[in-house]
């Protein structure tokens, strides 16, 4: 609600980009986040201790399991990140950010696993790989930004 000069207040629509995220959108991250955490942990232990370890489906099957696992562990620390770390005008982060970076992390880890598989993934490789999703971040997030001023 915003008022106007002559004292009456009149509320408006923020747009979708303007920063300001409903509380109820938090939690419904915060609880598909929960889902994920459990789903995927538990699926992965399930596949682990059940099955050999073959190439086939059972290896797409574990990279799946693994990007929602590590997807739903990383958005709440993704989100508390960015509440402490981010400009002290703004109270919460946006959602699709939050759900962006975090989905980032998941195929950071997913790309990491599957390099570890032919024994490819060295230091070096690895930091190539977050510095190359930390410069794509960073032109979403300047676009993003340019797109709300």
């Amino acid at each position: 609600m915003i008022a106007n000069r002559s004292g009456r207040s009149q509320s408006r629509r923020l747009p979708r980009w303007s920063g300001e995220s409903p509380a109820g959108e938090q939690r419904g991250v915060l609880l598909a986040s929960l889902l994920m955490f459990v789903g995927g942990w538990a699926g992965l232990v399930y596949l682990v201790m059940t099955t050999r370890p073959r190439i086939g489906g059972e290896i797409w099957l574990f990279f799946i399991l693994l990007q929602i696992a590590v997807t739903g562990t990383a958005i709440p620390i993704v989100r508390w990140m960015s509440q402490r770390l981010g400009p002290a005008r703004s109270d919460a982060p946006l959602t699709g950010v939050v759900v962006r970076r975090s989905v980032w992390i998941g195929i950071i880890v997913v790309t990491c696993a599957w390099l570890m598989i032919p024994r490819y993934l060295s230091l070096p490789i690895f930091l190539i790989l977050i510095l190359l999703f930390l410069v794509v971040e960073g032109f979403l997030r300047n676009r993003e930004l340019a797109h709300e001023r």
